[in-house]
């Protein structure tokens, strides 16, 4: 199991994208592809954890950085999806630092937090391993991880509070959810959108805690103009697509270039 921190250590940028196909065959392929990471997504995918559960032994066996994404911020749902095995947890809707706080509450065993304790659980490997020395990196800082989704003006507004809180690993940003609760139709290269986004990233090199960015664009140059331009605001860590977008945009301009050729 890579805990997130290693994502830390590769060189800039570092790749993943998102998973909403329930296929571990899809993972073997993202992992083989050589993306980074993934964010197992339990919110938009049509799955729940115990599906999530295969989809992380996937990504364990691919050499990709499992992260869950949970659909709401709560402690039992933090819980499970550390238990087994998630590197960290994506929380949606982080808007405020008290809700980051119960977030990272929810993350460390007692008395720093309030995570029910377990030995028989898939990340502590079913009590093979010491349960203390596991309990014990679990609570450490580069442990259980809590990455803050930030797609409310709200959470935009509150940034640097929330950076502050103490135990969380990470800030991604939902450009697509900002553009929708903004009123702009979901217009990610609207300027107030690039003006928030730029607002989080000038908060994470101050704070100095890493920010994933999401880019959505299918065409790779496309992507990595942005990728560029990002990482001198200082983004080290990207999302691109996800499976089903990346399926779809070469699934639908592969059938066009057939239906070009027969036309000729």
């Amino acid at each position: 199991m890579k805990p997130f921190s290693t994502l830390l250590d590769s060189p800039a940028p570092v790749i993943g994208t998102w998973s909403q196909f329930a296929s571990p065959e899809v993972i073997d392929i993202l992992g083989g592809s050589g993306f980074a990471f993934t964010i197992v997504d339990t919110e938009h995918g049509h799955f729940g954890l115990e599906t999530a559960e295969n989809l992380v032994r996937a990504c364990d066996a691919a050499g990709l950085v499992p992260i869950v994404r949970i659909p709401a911020n709560e402690g039992y749902m933090i819980a499970k999806a550390l238990d087994i095995g998630a590197a960290a947890v994506l929380i949606p809707k982080i808007s405020s630092a008290a809700e980051a706080e119960r977030a990272v509450r929810a993350a460390r065993y007692g008395p720093q937090g309030s995570r029910g304790a377990c030995p028989c659980i898939r990340a502590g490997n079913h009590y093979v391993r010491d349960w203390r020395r596991f309990a014990a990196d679990a609570n450490d800082v580069g442990g259980a991880g809590i990455i803050a989704l930030i797609e409310t003006p709200e959470g935009v507004e509150a940034i640097d509070a929330i950076l502050a809180v103490p135990g969380l690993q990470a800030v991604l940003t939902g450009p697509f959810d900002l553009a929708v609760t903004m009123g702009l139709d979901g217009d990610t290269a609207h300027p107030r959108i690039i003006e928030a986004l730029q607002h989080v990233v000038a908060a994470s090199v101050r704070h100095k805690i890493p920010m994933i960015l999401p880019l959505f664009q299918p065409d790779a140059d496309d992507c990595r103009r942005l990728m560029h331009e990002w990482q001198r605001l200082g983004v080290r860590l990207f999302t691109v697509g996800t499976d089903k977008l990346l399926f779809a945009d070469y699934c639908s301009r592969y059938n066009q270039e057939l239906r070009a050729d027969a036309k000729d």
